[in-house]
């Protein structure tokens, strides 16, 4: 048998030897796609599933890090010139908002899927506390998208900017109706070797405060709060 002939007789013993799979729809037996193709299609696909991993990790085209969906409310009355949970004074007038878990001075776009009219605020409250409810806004910004006639409304959070880390707390150790008692424990606290403050609130309330305390500091306050009788104090966020 000459080279030529055998040669053809060899690459057609391995043609016939290819795997063979079914065509699911005429029940013939195909030729299983080659190896390297398998590997070039599965790389492709790990290609593109990186790409997008890599842009959820730093938020979408439009500069929307995350999302949140439910139903908003808003405040004022009573609550106008109140201290809010970040310390600042309550202005209802401000694009200002509560929530319950977002660090205080996150840029939030609350949208109003229902026109799509959409207003930027600031967290710097906690709330609303009523079960369904992601976000409690001033009567200002309730009014730039339409839902302060109906109280609550559906709503897109979009999560536009995160603050940077503070790398302290505030410790709230009490609060008192009347700032006399606030005093006398400044003076305890004082003599035990902290450094307390008043933050008196329109309300009323004087709390008393351990402020700008180390984060890797924490648990040594609070051991040493727990031995003068303090074991409820709240860690608060800058």
């Amino acid at each position: 048998m000459g080279p030529t002939r055998f040669a053809c007789l060899f690459a057609s013993l391995l043609l016939c030897a290819a795997p063979l799979a079914a065509d699911s729809g005429t029940g013939r037996r195909l030729p299983l796609p080659r190896l390297g193709t398998i590997l070039a299609t599965q790389n492709t696909e790990n290609e593109t599933a990186a790409t997008h991993s890599a842009a959820g990790a730093t938020g979408t085209a439009d500069g929307v890090l995350d999302t949140q969906r439910g139903i908003a409310s808003w405040y004022g009355g009573k609550f106008q010139g109140r201290m809010t949970a970040n310390g600042e004074i309550f202005d209802t007038n401000d694009y200002t908002a509560a929530h319950r878990t977002l660090p205080f001075d996150t840029v939030v776009r609350v949208v109003n899927p229902e026109d799509n009219s959409a207003v930027t605020v600031r967290i710097n409250d906690r709330g609303p506390f009523i079960e369904g409810r992601i976000i409690d806004l001033s009567r200002a910004a309730a009014e730039a998208i339409g839902i302060a006639g109906h109280g609550v409304a559906p709503v897109v959070l979009e999560i536009l900017e995160y603050p940077e880390p503070k790398n302290y707390r505030i410790i709230q150790v009490a609060s008192f109706a009347g700032r006399g008692n606030a005093e006398a424990l400044v003076t305890q606290l004082t003599d035990a070797g902290f450094t307390p403050q008043i933050e008196p609130a329109e309300s009323g309330v004087h709390r008393v405060v351990l402020p700008e305390v180390p984060n890797d500091e924490l648990e040594s306050y609070r051991r040493k709060l727990r031995e003068l009788g303090f074991a409820g104090v709240l860690v608060r966020e800058p």
